[in-house]
């Protein structure tokens, strides 16, 4: 003890300080927060670069929602006033489906032919009978802006297998709900009877109205688009519009699907299956309540399209997302005509009641579930194999079949 307090050698097998630090500790340097400031490998600084990808990935995000709104007002255009004739002379309920979906395909917007048949109801130009059906179709016509969204993946086959069964599983959706429910009420009318049961319970009650966020983040840039294009070519102004829009819209995609595989993709898709987790109620919920707020299902179905067709979100995923806007896009017309004629509440109800019954028959049965799922990845892998197949379905089903169908019906009428 006291030749190691005076300074004498060590006992035998026992290093000095130094030899024991230095065979024990190893020579790590402190990470100090300077590094973040430092320049990458791209001479950009890491927090610095993280933060540009963010804006740009928000910019790029708002050019997107810019497009889809800009090619449904190109579409509103060239249908002026159409969509309104269609709606209001229809007595036939085969003829009434079928001009719900080209009246919705046309305007891209299943709330305003909604809102034109509550109207029409309201004012006794259309029974509640004949506009049950055109509410019908025009929950299969607002799904075409999906269809077009996923024409910005054509160049990627992968993607865009992937981005196309995203589209079209809402589609096959809402074609299973009318083939289920459109015979059960011909025959027993129980939509209209339960709407109408429901709408004397609530007229009277005070309504609500908001104005959709997105329409308002938007709507300055679609103006000026607009506005500029009828002061470039005048009459034809729809047809620059619909063509400016698409154009920007693949653009819009292009740089969204290359920012978000630039981000961490395994992590977002983390973030997207705690947000829904495992149950499908959740992503129902969620559908429907980013739905109800931004007032549109086309945008909020467009958003999914090239999130899936990046690999962020599995279609299984985007399924009841879908499902969710199917009854979030109903709540702006409802909690507006509760103050309103008891007939365009119940036509809103309607709508309601279709949704939610399409949903409670198909969606908790996994057989019945995996049908429009399986119908999309199917419909996607030929759309890939032939791009002919992308124009055969949108086309014909949104615009050439009701078409057709509306035509006969009108010459044997």
């Amino acid at each position: 003890m006291e030749s190691r307090a005076s300074g004498g050698p060590p006992p035998t097998g026992a290093g000095t300080i130094d030899d024991v630090s230095n065979t024990q500790t190893p020579d790590v340097s402190p990470p100090t927060r300077i590094d973040l400031l430092h320049p990458g490998p791209s001479g950009i600084p890491p927090f610095l670069e993280r933060v540009l990808r963010i804006l740009l990935l928000v910019a790029t995000l708002y050019v997107f929602l810019v497009s889809v709104k800009l090619l449904g007002t190109g579409f509103k255009m060239f249908g002026s006033g159409f969509s309104e004739r269609l709606i209001a002379s229809t007595s036939n309920p085969f003829v009434g489906l079928f001009i719900g979906i080209l009246a919705t395909s046309i305007v891209q917007s299943s709330s305003t032919t909604t809102s034109t048949v509550v109207g029409f109801v309201a004012m006794g130009m259309l029974s509640i009978e004949n506009a049950v059906p055109i509410i019908m179709g025009a929950n299969i016509g607002t799904t075409v802006t999906c269809a077009i969204v996923s024409l910005g993946h054509v160049a990627r086959p992968v993607e865009f297998k992937r981005a196309f069964a995203a589209a079209s599983v809402h589609d096959f959706f809402n074609l299973m709900t009318v083939c289920i429910l459109f015979p059960l009420e011909l025959m027993t009318g129980f939509l209209a009877k339960s709407a109408t049961v429901l709408s004397r319970l609530l007229t009277g009650s005070e309504g609500v109205t908001f104005a959709s966020p997105i329409k308002q983040i938007v709507g300055p840039a679609v103006h000026v688009a607009k506005d500029a294009a009828i002061n470039i070519v005048g009459d034809h102004a729809a047809i620059l519009v619909a063509v400016f829009a698409f154009a920007l819209m693949i653009a819009a995609l292009w740089f969204l699907v290359k920012q978000t595989k630039a981000m961490a993709l395994s992590r977002a898709e983390a973030v997207v299956d705690r947000a829904i987790g495992r149950s499908g109620v959740a992503g129902i919920a969620l559908g429907a309540g980013i739905t109800a707020v931004i007032q549109s299902s086309s945008v909020t179905t467009s958003l999914l399209v090239p999130l899936a067709g990046a690999g962020v979100v599995k279609l299984e995923k985007i399924f009841p997302i879908a499902l969710g806007a199917n009854i979030g896009t109903t709540v702006t017309a409802l909690m507006a005509s509760l103050a309103g004629d008891t007939r365009g509440l119940t036509i809103a109800l309607v709508h309601l009641l279709f949704n939610i019954a399409g949903i409670l028959i198909i969606y908790p049965y996994r057989p019945l579930r995996r049908v429009p799922i399986m119908l999309a990845e199917k419909l996607a892998e030929a759309a890939v194999r032939s791009k002919k197949v992308v124009a055969i379905f949108v086309i014909g089903l949104f615009y050439a079949v009701p078409g057709l169908l509306i035509l006969i019906g009108r010459l044997l009428k």
